[in-house]
């Protein structure tokens, strides 16, 4: 059963198909998209394979392909693909439609303050855990990252995040084994912090905001130095 791979489809559908809308125009960002995503992924596999290695997490092989490079399945390889793209086309539809939902400048500069102060302690006083100490250092790179991002991303992304993270947990919630047998991705407890929002592990919400950031920071940063794929 690739439930997995499912998942994956229906993710991406929507946003792919509505790429083209006249008004958006999305397909027009594949060209800084892309080369972000590929980076960014890059990052995240490379611990994704060192975790999956350690048992900090692994996949059930009964909903995924039988395609495994380096322990992990095909469809975890194009997770960092699929939800950042259609992650990014929710951020920038809200964005174009609903212009005024977002946060002033001082705001967004103290959540982040505030989240890189929040993230270090929680990484301090659980140093132990793999991946709370990942996700972590993860948000907090990804914070500091931010503040040299002239066009205050932040601004918008601190609301279309509490946006993008309701179909984002949908799907984490079937992956870590709500409404199913078993989960699609199992979790070593020991390595995090035991608390979880229906399946899902609390750092999830971590992980999600730091990789949908990053690729939103790089996708442009790459637009402002008109550097991409050729057209």
């Amino acid at each position: 059963m690739w439930l997995y791979s499912l998942l994956l489809i229906f993710s991406i559908l929507v946003p792919l198909g509505l790429s083209f809308d006249k008004k958006l125009q999305f397909y027009k960002q594949w060209k800084y998209l892309f080369p972000s995503t590929l980076v960014v992924a890059l990052l995240f596999i490379v611990f994704d394979i060192y975790f999956t290695a350690m048992g900090v997490w692994g996949f059930n092989a009964r909903y995924h392909s039988s395609l495994v490079i380096f322990k992990l399945p095909i469809e975890e390889w194009l997770f960092f693909i699929v939800i950042p793209y259609a992650s990014i086309f929710l951020h920038d539809s809200i964005v174009l439609y609903f212009s005024k939902f977002q946060i002033s400048n001082t705001l967004s500069t103290y959540f982040s303050v505030g989240l890189i102060l929040f993230s270090a302690l929680v990484l301090i006083l659980n140093i132990e855990k793999a991946y709370t100490t990942y996700i972590s250092s993860m948000v907090i790179l990804v914070l500091l990252f931010s503040f040299f991002d002239k066009n205050k991303v932040l601004n918008h992304y601190f609301c279309t995040f509490l946006v993008i993270l309701l179909p984002f947990l949908i799907v984490n919630a079937i992956l870590t084994g709500s409404f199913i047998d078993e989960p699609v991705v199992w979790y070593n407890n020991s390595e995090n912090l035991g608390i979880r929002i229906l399946t899902i592990p609390l750092e999830d919400v971590g992980y999600a905001f730091s990789l949908i950031l990053f690729n939103l920071l790089l996708r442009n940063k790459l637009n402002d130095i008109g550097y991409g794929l050729p057209n």
